[in-house]
């Protein structure tokens, strides 16, 4: 009696342990391939996300793309490109960001860190900012989520921040500007941004709270990005 009570226990650590991998695996294979999750850490794309917005992206928006780090707990670990020599590319591709799309991209001149901004410009856009107005194609656009605060332009170059172009946007790239214009580093001040580093397009704010003194922003969970 006593070794089958041993056998049964074994067996059902084992049903646990091969439960909570699956799980695990599973978890990973969603954050790889379809959503993750990022966190706001700076004030660029006010009033429409937050200092201490938490999002979803959708991974699936645009094609499948193999990450160039994976998150686990508080930890981002990245994929040695000796490893998986197609980490950081696209898998498959049946989209491609639209003017007005809030995405998140691999910084061009830190690969280390991912931005998140709002989609301006697409491929052969030709792309003019006079006196903080945007113009598309020699068009004004319409520009709801526009916000100032005014103040010190990143860089301290006012002039690039208000009045820059005409530029046009090669193809596989796009133009990209946080919504909050004044204090966004953005395509004005350091260029373009490949397709190909595009991880995806946020959609949801699943949690918020004041960086500050901690209160949960109750009225944000659940918004859709727009």
């Amino acid at each position: 009696m006593a070794a089958k009570k041993i056998r049964k226990n074994k067996s059902t650590l084992r049903e646990y342990a091969e439960a909570i991998g699956m799980a695990l695996l599973m978890a990973l294979g969603i954050q790889i391939f379809i959503v993750q999750a990022f966190k706001i850490p700076s004030g660029s794309m006010i009033p429409t996300l937050l200092i201490g917005d938490h999002l979803l992206v959708n991974k699936l928006a645009y094609g499948t793309r193999f990450p160039e780090k994976i998150s686990l707990f508080l930890f981002d670990l990245p994929i040695p490109s000796r490893w998986i020599p197609i980490s950081g590319r696209y898998l498959m591709e049946w989209g491609a960001p639209k003017h007005g799309d809030v995405v998140v991209f691999v910084y061009p001149e830190d690969r280390s860190k991912d931005f998140i901004k709002r989609v301006i410009g697409v491929g052969g856009d030709l792309v003019e900012i006079r006196d903080k107005k945007v113009y598309i194609n020699q068009s004004l656009i319409d520009d709801p989520h526009a916000h100032f605060e005014e103040g010190r332009a990143p860089y301290g170059n006012v002039q690039i921040r208000d009045n820059h172009g005409p530029v046009r946007v090669p193809e596989g790239h796009i133009f990209v500007m946080g919504d909050n214009r004044d204090r966004s580093l953005d395509s004005r001040f350091w260029g373009f941004v490949k397709l190909e580093d595009v991880k995806g397009r946020a959609f949801l704010i699943y949690w918020s709270w004041d960086g500050s003194d901690r209160w949960i922003r109750w009225e944000r969970i659940g918004d859709r990005i727009y």
